[in-house]
């Protein structure tokens, strides 16, 4: 048999060497097989595990797979304390983590990363003591331009003991102080000397700052409360801002009132072209405003001591409806000119003074105080023959007497408003399942 004639340039092969032929299919071959470079890190990745088993060096860990925009995966954890107990959210940020702007707080609440006790949460809702929030890392911010931080100055010895002595209640809420006339409540223009200023100095055992809840004219004297902590402060602003608090004044009025127990209802509005330093009467664009007097004593037809009440809280609204019905208080030449001042040795300040504050306290019970009057408002009672054990008239409340129509017609409707809200939770638990099924 013949042999096949051997290729063209082609030689005796060495042991071991692949054919010509042979070899370029293996080329090709490989080339096709050859896996792209993600793919094949992919499949080392995977095989990791398997070569841990057996006792092979471990592959390197992949790098986390970057989360969702918007969405962090650090986060930190914060309990509610009972300083803030049924605030809002946006609040407790405000408070504690004042850096991270409701931009970010709603973002975070729209994308499910802002949690309480687990369940999303929004801006709006309350928190309560012991729950957890959860928080997500803020994002970095841009750099801003640093503003220069207004530094309370530090106060004297003398001013801290000045503070302290107007003190005439104290609890782990509140602190009522005897405001002294001509201090003001708070700062302003050309106003340096302030009872604000000075709550560095009513801080006593505890580690936070006091917080003005209500406010008392300059030229006023008499009670001003203070809360304590965050809780109380928002506390006694609901009750001021809802009228359930009771503010009782004393004044010296020029002239008596017709009328010994009377009601004033007259809107009040700053007055134009006073730069809202003046308020006046106003039945067109003036807010609602009630005022309640009782004449305690007379002298003569000169002068009376009356009981004032405010049911609405409008800026100089007492001496404004005093004025407004012909009777402006000793004193008060803003509001009643030349006529508010009396002849001899009654003083030239004003005579109004916060004689008594009864608030619900936020632990139970209440704050019910009553402040020592001023020198020259106990001096012009005496020149003037007024005697003072009789000041001091019970609230409406205070007095027995048996119900009357209106009585019972309130107690009802508040009897039926409370039997719907409690028809309304029950509706309510039925249709999540909270309440379990009777089986008849």
């Amino acid at each position: 048999m013949k042999g096949r004639p051997p290729a063209k340039g082609s030689g005796p092969r060495k042991p071991g060497a692949a054919a010509p032929g042979r070899a370029r299919g293996a080329a090709k071959a490989a080339r096709a097989r050859k896996p792209d470079a993600p793919k094949a890190a992919a499949r080392s990745a995977a095989k990791a595990p398997a070569a841990k088993a057996s006792g092979a060096k471990p592959a390197a860990r992949p790098a986390a797979s970057s989360p969702a925009k918007g969405v962090s995966l650090d986060v930190r954890q914060f309990r509610v304390a009972a300083d803030d107990d049924g605030i809002r959210l946006d609040r407790w940020f405000q408070r504690h983590l004042p850096d991270i702007g409701f931009n970010s707080v709603s973002r975070w609440a729209r994308t499910g990363q802002l949690r309480v006790d687990g369940a999303r949460a929004a801006p709006g809702d309350r928190v309560a003591e012991g729950q957890t929030i959860r928080v997500p890392p803020a994002e970095p911010k841009a750099p801003e331009t640093a503003k220069p931080r207004r530094v309370r100055p530090q106060l004297t010895d003398d001013q801290a003991a000045f503070a302290q002595g107007l003190v005439i209640h104290r609890d782990a809420q509140a602190i009522v102080i005897n405001k002294p006339p001509g201090l003001a409540t708070q700062g302003g223009t050309k106003t340096e000397d302030h009872v604000d200023g000075l709550l560095d100095a009513l801080e006593f055992d505890l580690d936070q700052r006091p917080k003005l809840v209500h406010r008392l004219d300059k030229d006023t004297s008499g009670a001003l409360l203070i809360a304590r902590t965050a809780r109380s402060a928002a506390f006694f602003a609901k009750a001021f801002s809802s009228r359930t608090a009771r503010k009782v004044y004393w004044a010296i009025v020029m002239g008596v009132p017709s009328i010994e127990d009377g009601m004033i209802e007259l809107p009040i509005a700053k007055q134009p072209g006073t730069g809202g330093e003046k308020m006046h009467v106003d039945e067109k664009e003036g807010l609602p405003s009630r005022s309640r007097y009782r004449v305690i004593e007379r002298a003569g037809n000169r002068a009376a001591w009356v009981e004032l009440q405010p049911y609405t809280g409008r800026t100089h609204q007492l001496r404004v409806h005093m004025a407004a019905i012909g009777h402006p208080i000793v004193g008060d030449g803003k509001y009643g000119g030349k006529e508010a001042f009396l002849s001899g040795t009654i003083s030239r300040k004003m005579h109004l003074h916060a004689r008594r504050i009864r608030v619900d306290h936020p632990d139970g019970g209440r704050v019910d105080v009553r402040a020592d009057l001023p020198d020259h408002f106990a001096a012009s009672l005496a020149s003037l023959g007024f005697d003072f054990s009789a000041g001091d008239l019970p609230l409406d409340e205070e007095i027995a007497r048996a119900p009357t129509r209106e009585d019972e017609k309130k107690a009802a409707r508040a009897h039926a408003k409370q039997i719907r809200k409690d028809r309304k939770g029950e509706r309510r638990a039925r249709g999540s399942g909270g309440a379990p099924r009777r089986k008849s």
